[in-house]
């Protein structure tokens, strides 16, 4: 399915594409510990884990525009809002730090914070274990101003954009970036230009997605035929030309519109520890990457199983893979 020219083409073409990212955009923060430096603390007797290292990365979309960076897309252009506080400053300093990011589409809302996933990482006895993490978001409903917003930067940007990825984090209803009103926008612009990639993944509301190609999945997948049933819908992702329905070590299964049967596109075989964090971004980043540079949506799911495969062997972070990662990833499973 995948050959050696078609993954050259994706890494030599991608440079030369823009691809817009909408959603929510969280701070993934890691707190090295070290646990030879662990005190007592005086006022309450507990251990005072001590912090040696802050570690800040973009996360949720700001995940799908690291891997869009370290796979070389030439212009990436998120769209969203975070709040005007400390973790909205460390965000905006770390997506600095990435290439082709064009920060022109984020703006600032002083009454939302801006969603943070802090995870404290223990250094012990030559091992590392992820702690309970601490997570911040909003859970009131975005207002109407942010929506129209959000609209108006998406509407200025889409004429532009080769493709757009769509990543609705937020769980709770209307509260984050894409909410009702957004993607049913989203939904007209995929029906006015159907030859413009767009790809949606939602934690939640994946089936409200229309004429849009969407990413859930297995248990997604199963959850939106459920919610759609109970809603008396006839069918679940009628308009969407492609289902990229990921299963884990299966890969992914891909439902084309029109087709008869849906087709498992393999994944590429990983041994020893994995860290599964980001996968499904670094998947959509691949997909997409393919998708502008003219690969079939049956290459473009191996692309994204090949990033993937990458991704989820680099543990305690999100991991990317960068062009020199593919290509040594692609002579090992292709055994050329």
């Amino acid at each position: 399915m995948l050959t050696t020219d078609l993954v050259e083409r994706v890494l030599s073409t991608v440079p030369n594409r823009t691809v817009g990212v909408l959603g929510d955009l969280f701070l993934d923060r890691y707190l090295d510990i070290d646990a030879a430096r662990n005190e007592p603390s005086v006022e309450t007797g507990l251990t005072a884990y001590q912090v040696t290292r802050v570690r800040a990365y973009p996360g949720a979309v700001g995940t799908v525009v690291n891997n869009l960076a370290a796979l070389g897309v030439g212009r990436i252009v998120p769209i969203a809002f975070i709040g005007d506080d400390g973790e909205g400053y460390e965000l905006q300093q770390a997506l600095r730090q990435l290439p082709a990011v064009d920060q022109n589409h984020v703006f600032l809302l002083p009454d939302r914070r801006t969603p943070t996933y802090t995870k404290p990482m223990l250094h012990e006895a030559g091992t590392v274990r992820e702690l309970n993490r601490l997570d911040i978001k909003n859970r009131v409903k975005t207002t109407a101003d942010a929506e129209e917003r959000i609209i108006a930067l998406l509407n200025a940007a889409w004429p532009k954009l080769d493709a757009l990825i769509v990543l609705d984090q937020v769980s709770e209803v209307d509260c984050g970036v894409v909410t009702k009103c957004v993607r049913d926008h989203i939904a007209e612009l995929g029906g006015r230009d159907p030859d413009k990639f767009v790809l949606a993944d939602s934690r939640e509301q994946i089936e409200l997605f229309a004429n849009v190609s969407v990413k859930p999945n297995t248990d997604e997948i199963g959850k939106a035929f459920l919610r759609n049933a109970e809603r008396g819908g006839e069918e679940t992702f009628p308009s969407s030309p492609a289902i990229f329905q990921t299963a884990g070590a299966d890969g992914i299964w891909l439902h084309l519109k029109g087709a008869i049967a849906p087709n498992l596109v393999k994944t590429y075989a990983v041994s020893g520890p994995i860290d599964i964090c980001g996968a499904g971004d670094s998947t959509s980043a691949g997909i997409t990457s393919a998708m502008v540079s003219g690969l079939t949506h049956e290459q473009a799911a191996a692309f994204g199983n090949l990033v993937a495969s990458i991704t989820i062997q680099q543990i305690g972070v999100t991991g990317t893979a960068p062009p020199d990662k593919v290509r040594a990833r692609w002579r090992e499973v292709s055994g050329g």
